[in-house]
This record gives structure tokens, sequence and C-alpha cells, in this order.
């Protein structure tokens, strides 16, 4: 659609109509206008699903790795796919913007949402994050690039002031939203945090760089509740405040208007770029408006089409090779792996995530998988009718009981598996009823005059024992069991944050001893207030075995198994967004347990099921170490795929290992000071006096290479373009990522030790050479010119690195940039 036609529908509009668009309907959709032909557009939490447009376990969703496996793939041809797939997940689902990706940076390996996130660089994250947005926006479904900018911490996320100095911005925090912009993204998400002085909803930098010097044409769409007035604002280059419908416009903002603190003109902007968003994904058609329903008006399920078996078998292919893509082997000795299943006798699979793993991360960027395949299913089914598996826990790390579900409840009322949830008005009548497939309830549907959530159920024990029973939520909560009552009690609001209070109210726990087969009744209550969210649950777990007899019982599996696989990680307590990680230790007693299991079995793999870097005190003391991240429904299969050698494992490091942070996340006074300027990540430690356990980059596969040339000619536009010639001197196929590092040695400016400036993945077959190719445009020369306002290139030589990590690096050549020059 032409700007004139933008413009002459924003003319028909009157001031109160125009403003009503720009602040949501609901929490997932916008405003309808008929006269204009111009129905809700719909928009949906990612990155790693479309959840739709509400919480609702009976809607799910095809799951993809976290954004940080995606990473460390490296592999920009397999991440346009699972973007072309989440394409076809929101339109399944009637959605017509994913709010995704992230294109934060990992300034800090304690940062909560460090899973959400791709990479500490700037280049790497730049590149996965196109090629995400490609594939989305490739089927009509627009993409959002989040959260503008330098949003890359959990504490005090909704009021912090970033400082940050402009060449940092520039040539670091920057740099993947001007490639989003560069590739044409059609949304961009402003952030809750401040940056040098200014909330990011009200900041300059909306107007410049962003829509002036990039020429975005999107629309700023503000992240939930980062609106907070109507006049500065709304004088802003923000354009859509969500969610809906009360927030800091709507009347305010007409008022501002009309008594001159607001331009028109400033409001029209807005909602021309939401028509022009509109016409993009198809929700603009004058002469008709066609309805899309909320979850209130249909229970959770608003448009959504079921999937098809045929769309998970195809889903689930690209999936599987995706986990496999994303693992990083750090360590191999002894060639531990891959595991020859036909030699395999007896197989220990041990760990607290091995039968229960975490394959998404916790936060706005979570759906209910359509499956999930743990690593126990997923070695079983590798082995079956090969070899036995055995497994044993060996730890607890979780904190709360399970909600309740399909395997040990049923249905009060019908007796189907799950639970019963009543809504009750104010005299404790019932207004709604429905049945739902689980005991942790996010969103239960909207129904005029609910006050109180009930979830009811029959538990069946599967053990004799005491058990512990919980209920969560904020407010008044009641829990009893068999008409008992166990809880009651008023949990106050401590927090403001959003991903808290909607996702994880507490919980409150009682103990109940109960009879195998012997079922009860447990009922939970929560009462709803106006600003602690809906979220409620009702959870149980059997009893336990003692720390000491399961740390035992793991280790006699071990002790008796040819092999020993232990999946280790972190819990929705100790990596989630909402609030940022205190160290990088595992949860309880996991590090204690790999020793144990590999000092009775010192054929021992360890898989580490984590978001972002963990300590990992013990690696030198187990012969192989394998990353798994949050992988995706298909974790046990594409997890055995690379421990028994049907692939290789993919990855390479997207970010440092370390076992500490160099840099804080908790703000001072509010500030948070981004001191470190251009030294995060692996160009900090390149200044540390003891090298991190890993290096970004890093990654083995199942073969070896040999790094035996070099030449740098050069390039278009200023540019050079690397070719390294590479040999797979092992004995099976592989592939490489060839990494290319710029270092500039008697610089005039400060710069980083070296940063990486391009890299090409390989393939070659055993005995193979290869050349890589690497083109490295002009922008990877220049340095941003605070005095200038612009990028300038040094004049002089530079240092050209060859390698596979930041630090390993056997291939050196120079080339030298010409005439001094400055521009994009």
């Amino acid at each position: 659609m032409i700007d004139d036609e933008l413009d002459d529908m924003v003319r028909k509009l009157d001031l109160d109509q125009k403003v009503r668009l720009l602040t949501g309907a609901t929490a997932w959709r916008t405003h309808a206008e008929p006269d204009l032909g111009l129905r809700s557009i719909v928009v949906s939490d990612g990155p790693i699903g479309v959840r739709g447009q509400g919480w609702d376990e009976r809607s799910v969703s095809l799951t993809l790795p976290s954004p940080s496996a995606l990473a460390a793939t490296w592999d920009t041809g397999l991440v346009r796919r699972l973007g072309e797939l989440l394409a076809g997940e929101a339109r399944r689902k009637s959605v017509d913007v994913l709010l995704a990706p992230t294109i934060n940076l990992h300034r800090s390996p304690l940062g909560g949402r460090h899973f959400e996130c791709y990479s500490e660089d700037p280049l790497l994250t730049a590149r996965i994050g196109v090629a995400y947005i490609e594939g989305v926006q490739s089927r009509g479904v627009a993409a959002t690039a989040k959260h503008y900018v330098a949003n890359d911490s959990e504490t005090e996320r909704m009021t912090l002031d970033a400082h940050v100095d402009e060449r940092t911005l520039r040539e670091l925090y920057m740099v993947p939203f001007e490639a989003a912009v560069a590739a044409g993204v059609w949304v961009v998400m402003a952030a809750y945090n401040g940056v040098n002085g200014a909330t990011m909803t009200e900041n300059p930098l909306l107007a410049d760089p962003l829509k002036g010097e990039w020429g975005f044409d999107g629309l700023v769409i503000s992240d939930w509740g980062a609106v907070r007035s109507a006049v500065a604002a709304g004088r802003a280059p923000q354009d859509l405040a969500m969610p809906g419908p009360d927030g800091a416009w709507g009347p305010a903002l007409a008022a501002a208007v009309r008594s001159g603190d607001v331009p028109e003109e400033a409001v029209d902007e807005k909602v021309r770029r939401l028509l022009g968003l509109a016409a993009r994904v198809g929700a603009l058609s004058p002469g008709s408006s066609p309805a899309v329903l909320s979850p209130a008006e249909t229970g959770g399920l608003a448009g959504v089409t079921p999937i098809t078996a045929e769309e998970v078998e195809r889903g689930r292919v690209v999936l599987r090779e995706a986990v496999a893509a994303s693992a990083v082997l750090l360590r191999n000795e002894g060639g531990l792996l891959p595991l020859a299943p036909g030699r395999l006798r007896r197989v220990a699979v041990i760990g607290p995530n091995a039968a229960t793993p975490r394959v998404q991360g916790g936060g706005s960027a979570g759906v209910y998988p359509v499956s999930v395949a743990s690593p126990l299913d997923g070695i079983r089914a590798a082995l079956d009718g090969l070899a036995e598996v055995t497994h044993a826990v060996g730890t607890y790390t979780d904190g709360h009981p399970a909600p309740l579900g399909l395997d040990n409840a049923c249905d009060p009322r019908d007796g189907r598996p799950g639970v019963l949830v009543r809504l009750l008005g104010a005299d404790g009548a019932e207004v709604h009823a429905e049945h739902r497939l689980t005991g942790q309830i996010l969103e239960p549907a909207l129904v005029r005059g609910m006050r109180t959530v009930e979830i009811r159920a029959r538990l069946r024990p599967s053990v004799t024992g005491r058990w512990r029973v919980g209920v969560s939520g904020w407010g008044p909560v009641f829990l009893a069991a068999d008409g008992v009552t166990l809880v009651d009690e008023d949990v106050p609001l401590d927090t403001d944050d959003p991903a808290t209070i909607h996702l994880h109210p507490p919980y409150r726990f009682a103990e109940l001893d109960l009879t195998e087969g012997v079922e009860v009744e447990l009922v939970s209550r929560r009462r709803l207030s106006r600003d602690s969210g809906l979220a409620s649950a009702l959870a149980a777990d059997p009893p336990r075995r003692g720390d000491a007899d399961e740390l035992a019982a793991a280790v006699e599996l071990a002790r008796d198994a040819d092999v020993a696989i232990v999946v280790v990680g972190s819990t929705d307590e100790s990596e989630s967004e909402g609030y940022d990680r205190t160290d990088l230790t595992l949860p309880g007693d996991q590090d204690a347990l790999v020793r144990a299991v590999v000092a009775a079995n010192p054929s021992t793999v360890v898989v580490v099921n984590t978001g972002g870097p963990v300590a990992l005190p013990w690696r030198d003391e187990v012969p192989a170490v394998l990353l798994s991240w949050f992988p995706g429904q298909e974790y046990g299969h594409g997890l055995a795929d690379v421990l028994f050698g049907t692939t290789e494992p993919g990855g390479r490091l997207p970010t440092t290992w370390a076992a500490r942070s160099l840099v804080s996340t908790t703000p001072a006074g509010g500030v948070l000071k981004y001191g470190e300027a251009l030294d995060i990540g692996y160009r900090a430690w390149l200044r540390e006096p003891e090298p991190p356990a890993y290096w970004f980059g890093h990654g083995l596969g199942y073969t070896t290479w040999a790094y035996e040339g070099i030449t740098v000619e050069p390039g278009a536009s200023a540019g050079a373009v690397v070719r390294i010639l590479l040999r797979n001197t092992g004995t099976r196929a592989g592939a490489e990522v060839a990494q290319v590092y710029l270092a500039r040695p008697g610089s005039a400016v400060s710069r980083p030790e070296r940063w990486l400036a391009g890299y090409a993945r390989v393939t070659a077959g055993p005995g193979e050479a290869v050349e890589a190719v690497v083109e490295l445009p002009a922008r990877a020369f220049q340095h941003w010119s605070v005095e200038r306002k612009g990028w300038v290139t040094e004049l002089g030589g530079f240092a050209v690195l060859a390698g596979r990590t930041a630090a390993d690096l056997p291939l050196a050549a120079s080339v030298t940039v010409g005439a001094e020059s400055t521009g994009a």
C-alpha cells in the first residue's frame, strides 16, 4: 500500500478514533476500525514457538531450541528455515506479529534472560537475528526486533538507566538492530529501561538513529507496560502502547493533543505506521473488517487451527536437526564420543534433567510443546533391542512440586484425565467451569463477575507415603484435601515485574500421607485482585528417597554400566526472565553428583542442559562434556543422534564460558554503568591474566582439522575477501566453522585486542581439503567517531587472524586499508 493511501485513511479518522488505535484492545491484539476495513492485529510471544493469544495448554506449539542454541549453530540457513516454520505456526494460530527475536547481547553470563538472546558478539547476533527475521517475514508474518536498546539484564529492568557511551552503543548494542532494520524488519520493540537519562519509550534514540539515519519504516511497539506518560511518550516516535485496554495513553493522549502538548501530526504518524504494518500482514482490507475473537470470547483458543499429524512430523524433522546442530562438544578425551551402540550392554542415564529436562527458558518466551522427548526417552529409543538403559535422578533440584497432570489426576465431575477449573463470583457461586489438562493455570477464561479461580481434581497416588502438595498464587490462597484445610494464607505481592507477577507466583506447601491407589480430592482456590495477575496452580509430588540414598542409587547404576550419561542443568528458579543469577553454580548438589558418578565409572559423559554458561568445576575430570542448551521439544532424539554418532555435534560457543562474570548486572542508585565499554565476552577475557574455561567459538566435532593457509584480497566497497585452506585430517566427514578476527596493532583509537569480522561453515570428507571464503565488509574495519558522528576507517594495516576460536588462531595475514573514509 502506497503512502498516499495511508495518509488518506488517517485523514478519515477523528482524534479519538486515532488515539484509540494506539493502545491495545487486549493484551494480545489491537483495536479494529471497521470504517477503514482494519481488523485487529494479533501479536504473540516467541521466540521458540508461537503461543497465540493466551496461555492455554490446549493450544500446543512446535517448540524450537532457545536463541542461545540457535546462535550456537552459526548456521543462518538453518535458522531461516526455523523462522519459516514459526511463520507457519503463526498463521495456524491467526497471529500477525511474532514478538521476536531478542537481539540484545550477552553482556554478562549472569543475565537471567541470557537464553533468550543469541550471543555476546554483535556480528554473530546480527547474522542469526537477520536470518530469523527473514524466515518469519518471508511468509507475511511480522518479526519484532527487541528490546531496543541496552536491555541486557533483568535486575531492576523496569526502571534502570543504562549509562552507555555513544561509541559502545554504536559498535556493540545497536549493531544487531541496525542490521535488522537493513534487513527490513517490520516491528521494533522499545525496552523498559532507560538509556543515558531517558526511558526508551521516550528516548531520542527512537528518532535517531532508528527512524532517521537508519530509515526504519515499520512500527515501534512498546514492551508491555513500558509506556508511562501521555506527553513525553506521545511526542516521541513511540507508535503503539501495549497491552490494553488500559495504559498511559487513551483519553490522556487525546487531551494532550487538544491542549497542544502533543502535536496531532505526531499521532497521525503513529497511526500511519500502524496502518502500514496492518497492510503488510494482511489486516487492512478496505471494505471489510474480519472479526478476530479474543481469548475472553473463545476460552483461550482464539483463531487456533489444530496442528495436523503431517505438520507435526515435518516440524519434528527440522527441530531434531536443530538439536544436533546446536550441541557443543566441549571436551572429548580419548574419543569417548560417539558411543557405538553395538558395543554397549548397559547404559546408566542419571541426573535431575535426564527424565524431566528443561527444553525452554522461563518467562514470556514460554509455550506448551506439542510433545517433549527427554534425554532418557531418546537414549532408550536409540538403544531399543541393543542395550539395557537404567535411570536414577541422583539429586533433586526443583524447588516446588509438579502441577497435576494427565498422568496422576482426573476431573472429579466426569473422570477425564486432567483437572476441573471453576470460576466463582463474589458470592462463591460458579460462573464458569471448564476441563483443563494441567494444574498450572496461567490464564483462565475471562468471565464477567469472576472473583476466584478454583482448581479441583482427584489425585491418584502412585506410591504410599508422605506427599507434598502445593498451591500457588498472589493474594488469598486456599488448599484442601478431602475437605480438610491445609493452606489458608494471604500471599503479599512484593514485585512489580510482570514476568514474576503473571508467570512465577509463589507456592505454599503442605504434606499429606497418602496410600497407593486411594484417591484424594484436592481443591485450591485463589482470589483475584486487579494487579496480581491470573496465574495459579495445584501441584503434588510423591515421596522421595533421601539425598544420600538417591546419590548412592545413581552411583551403583553408574558402576554397573558400560557408560554413564549424566544430564545436569538449571531450574526455573535459577535461570529465567524476571531476575538475574547471582553466580554461575549449578543448582543443588549436581557438581557432587557428577564427581561421584565419574569416580564410579571413568566412561562418563556429562550433558549440560542450561540456556547460558555455568561453572563446570569438574570439567577436567570428565572425559566428555556436551552442551545441549534449552533444545526444544525434540531434545532426546537430537541428543541421541549426537551421542551415538548419527550426526556430529554441530555447535560452536556463541558466548564465552567461564566460572565467573567480569561485569555486574546490578544497578547502583538506579544506574547501570557499562563501564567495560567495548570489552565484553571474549574481548574482555583477552585482557585477563587467566583464560576462561572455554573460548567464544569453541566446539569439537567427530573429526579433526588442519588450517593450512590464508590469503587476503581486496573486496567490494573497500572490504576484503579472506580465503582459508582447511583439511579434514580425521576419519569421518565433518563440518567446521572457520572464524576470522581483525586486530589493529598500534591503533590511534582504543580498540578491543581483536574482534570477530566474519566466518564461514565448511564441510569435507576424510582427508579432503576445502576452502572457506569469508567476505569482510568495510564496516568490519571501521570504528564509530563521536567527533565526526559517523563510521571512520583508520588508515594502515590490520592483522587478519583465522582459526577455530577467539584464542585459537593459527593463521595470520595482513591487509592495508587505503585512504581514510567516512560513511555507512
